[in-house]
């Protein structure tokens, strides 16, 4: 009841000011339209009185513009508490529309009375003019009383409420990587920073197939990163894409290396670019362990199922065989001989030829121990179920040209010596990806092992296309790398590939640990375990109530999602939300972002147009001129298979001849 009271009392009021206000008009006319209105036959002498008296002791009368402004001025006063019913559709477009309209026709009226005019012409254009316009300002004045300053229901995607300040400084430090953004905020197009300031945690670029995560954080990393003179190790899923880029960046970026680092490649489709490496060679293992990991690595590369079923019977039978073989070429001629097509070729001799070479030796027994039983048992069928497991996925290994490449010895794995530098590229292809990522997961497991490790120079691992290959330690590298001045930046497109690829206690851990993330269009679980990963924030709430008599509109606040799953979902080409780690003395307030990554189109057009094709490594021509690279490839091939020949007649020869070892075999 108190309330209706007010807002009568109010009304009054607001209706009290709009009749002085419009007292003023009249005033203003009767002024200065004196001579039409005694034509007119108005004339009031105690108006006129009063009048004089108030021009004589206030000078109101002085200019024509000073009742105009009482009058405006007491308008806008009566609009003030006006108790109208909001409309949304009023905007300040119509509102200023008619400002503008009614302040002209109020205030510039005045040339009407000294126009060549009768003089009633000119009274009529002056009173039809200051009446339009003051009805125009008092319309003008009672839309914004009814305006909806929260009008939330324009922003039908709720982009703006969405909106937030992201950061805008670029922080840089001699490891950091700087990515220019644009961002929206408060409608206005910003620019900022994505200021990845920690890369040792870690950094994960997720993204549909097109969404720009290459171009956008790949290519980046690779780049600054070689410009603040950091070793760097590039598996180049669709080579020699990656591969074109780090070497030419690094033919213009030396002066970031205190010693001019070399450049490397790996590339079984064609071995002219590519260098030779052994990466099971001899002085890399200390234990059976380290045999057993690279067996473990090219299996589960060729068996990506056997991931989920690790510690089974047939899982585990074929890496310990190969571990054995492995190992046991370790210690034969002090690993003369250790190379993974060495070992191939020795896993497809006759089994009861392997069997009693390896058990020969001692330090083999109890890895054997499952094999020998099922031999001596009789157990014939479950043997040859055990051998097949290696042999059967292996056999797919076997390539003149993979066996050229993993039997050289032309770099060492440990690309971060600061006395030797390296840029190793890995080239993989799409159409053998089954083949090859056995035989280069072997390459990355030797890597991490050999990188993690202190006192070594600042180094870069990018794995672009994650789950297209097998990184045995790839988990406990990111957990303990970061003391050691290792980045690991990983490339995939969506959680649920990983899992698949990886399983879900591996692909969980990934997940959870690295500190850096970057995600482009995601879809499904993966956008919602991104969006739970930005966390929430106060978000504005609007509601309107219409009835017959009136229309209210209420507007609250609650937690909800800062970037939504389905934002997340619908992010266009170079579009990208995530976060990052900060430092001790580099804080970063505001870590998550939600911007468009700024790409200089044109200037990286350029520069891969003055990119130079990847060197030739070896030259197979003669000197007639012809290409004797397969003929070269073939030798060496034959050349492997002779030696593995005689790696078995020479051990069966040696056991022959010696009653102690013919014992121990029978034991």
């Amino acid at each position: 009841m108190q309330n209706e009271d007010d807002l009568r009392g109010l009304a009054k009021v607001m209706a009290f000011m709009r009749a002085i206000s419009i007292l003023f008009v009249v005033i203003n006319i009767y002024w200065f339209c004196y001579q039409s209105v005694k034509l007119w036959g108005i004339n009031i002498g105690v108006v006129d009185n009063i009048l004089l008296n108030f021009q004589r002791t206030t000078g109101l009368f002085n200019s024509i513009i000073y009742t105009k402004l009482f009058c405006v001025i007491f308008l806008a006063l009566s609009c003030l508490g006006s108790t109208g019913v909001k409309d949304e559709k009023i905007t300040w477009r119509k509102i200023i529309v008619f400002l503008i309209i009614g302040t002209i026709l109020f205030f510039f009226n005045w040339f009407f009375l000294e126009m060549n005019l009768p003089l009633s012409a000119r009274t009529g254009f002056y009173i039809t003019t200051i009446s339009i316009g003051y009805l125009c300002l008092l319309v003008a004045g009672l839309y914004m009383s009814r305006l909806l300053k929260h009008n939330l229901m324009e922003d039908v995607f709720n982009t703006e409420n969405e909106s937030f300040l992201q950061e805008t400084r670029l922080i840089e430090n001699e490891y950091s990587v700087n990515i220019p953004t644009r961002f929206q905020y408060k409608g206005k197009l910003v620019h900022g920073f994505i200021n990845v300031v920690n890369v040792f945690r870690s950094a994960m670029v997720l993204g549909s197939p097109g969404s720009g995560k290459t171009a956008s954080f790949i290519n980046s990393y690779i780049k600054q990163h070689i410009e603040k003179g950091f070793a760097m190790y590039i598996y180049d899923y669709k080579f020699p894409d990656l591969t074109t880029l780090a070497y030419n960046h690094l033919l213009n970026n030396h002066d970031g290396y205190k010693v001019k680092p070399k450049f490397y490649m790996i590339n079984i489709d064609d071995p002219s670019k590519s260098h030779r490496a052994n990466p099971i060679k001899a002085e890399f293992m200390t234990d059976i362990s380290d045999a057993y990991e690279s067996a473990y690595t090219i299996m589960l590369n060729l068996n990506r199922s056997w991931i989920d079923k690790q510690g089974d019977f047939f899982t585990e039978s074929p890496i310990v065989l190969l571990a054995s073989i492995i190992w046991f070429l370790k210690i034969y001629e002090n690993g003369k001989y250790c190379t993974f097509p060495h070992a191939l070729e020795f896993l497809n001799k006759k089994y009861a030829d392997i069997f009693t070479i390896l058990t020969a030796y001692p330090e083999l027994e109890n890895y054997l121990s499952a094999f020998m039983n099922a031999w001596q048992g009789g157990a014939m069928e479950q043997l040859q179920g055990q051998i097949a497991s290696a042999k059967i996925p292996l056999s797919r290994l076997i390539s003149p040209a993979l066996y050229w490449v993993m039997t050289g010895d032309d770099f060492t794995m440990d690309i971060n010596n600061p006395a030797e530098p390296k840029i190793l590229c890995v080239g993989n292809n799409p159409e053998r990806q089954s083949i090859y990522s056995a035989v280069l997961g072997l390459y990355n497991s030797r890597i991490v092992k050999t990188i993690n490790k202190k006192g070594r120079l600042k180094s870069s691992v990018i794995i672009d296309e994650l789950p297209t290959i097998y990184f045995k330690g790839l988990d406990n590298l990111i957990a303990t790398a970061r003391s050691n001045k290792v980045a690991v930046c990983l490339g995939f497109q969506d959680f649920s590939q990983l899992t698949r690829d990886y399983g879900d206690k591996e692909s969980k851990v990934i997940q959870n640990t690295v500190g850096n993330v970057f995600s482009g269009q995601v879809v499904g679980e993966t956008a919602k375990n991104l969006s739970d990963r930005f966390g929430k924030v106060l978000q504005k709430r609007q509601s309107i109530t219409i009835n017959k008599q009136d229309k209210s509109t209420s507007i609250s606040t609650q937690l909800d999602s800062l970037i939504p799953a389905a934002k997340i979902s619908n992010l266009s080409q170079g579009m990208f939300v995530g976060s990052v780690c900060d430092n001790f003395g580099e804080k970063i307030e505001q870590k998550i972002f939600h911007a468009e990554v700024v790409l200089d189109i044109d200037k990286i057009k350029r520069e891969e147009e003055n990119y130079l094709p990847i060197p030739e490594i070896i030259d197979f021509t003669d000197e007639h001129g012809n290409n004797r690279m397969k003929e070269q490839i073939q030798l060496n091939y034959e050349k492997v298979k002779r030696e593995a020949n005689e790696i078995v007649v020479n051990e069966l020869d040696r056991i022959a001849n010696d009653p102690a070892l013919q014992h121990l075999i029978r034991t």
